[in-house]
């Protein structure tokens, strides 16, 4: 377990909390017979603080982008599969044109 996703969880639990907390504010406004203009101030810094350590957990976590490489022979289809019943070439594609000449109208 890695530090990334130790923040990763920090954070998740940092939203969950925020989220409590809002559905506390909102039960306790019910209570005193006001209306919900907005969370408290409190609220709207654990979202964005738990925003914040969730996208960087999300960033980190997974580890390096790999290079594709193009003449590799593990990423390429060698051969079609055996049963060929199952491709189907009659679909609602067809109906769209072969060529998108479009022009927007003025």
């Amino acid at each position: 377990m890695g530090m990334g996703f130790v923040v990763g969880v920090f954070g998740a639990v940092i939203l969950a909390h925020a989220a409590y907390s809002t559905i506390q504010y909102r039960a306790l406004l019910k209570i005193v017979e006001e209306e919900f203009s907005r969370p408290p101030i409190n609220v709207v810094v654990e979202l964005l603080l738990g925003l914040v350590f969730c996208m960087w957990a999300a960033l980190t976590v997974p580890g390096k982008f790999l290079s594709i490489l193009p003449h590799s022979e593990q990423n390429r289809i060698v051969s079609l599969p055996a049963n060929l019943d199952f491709m189907i070439f009659n679909h609602r594609g067809k109906v769209f044109p072969l060529e998108m000449d479009l022009k927007l109208k003025h």
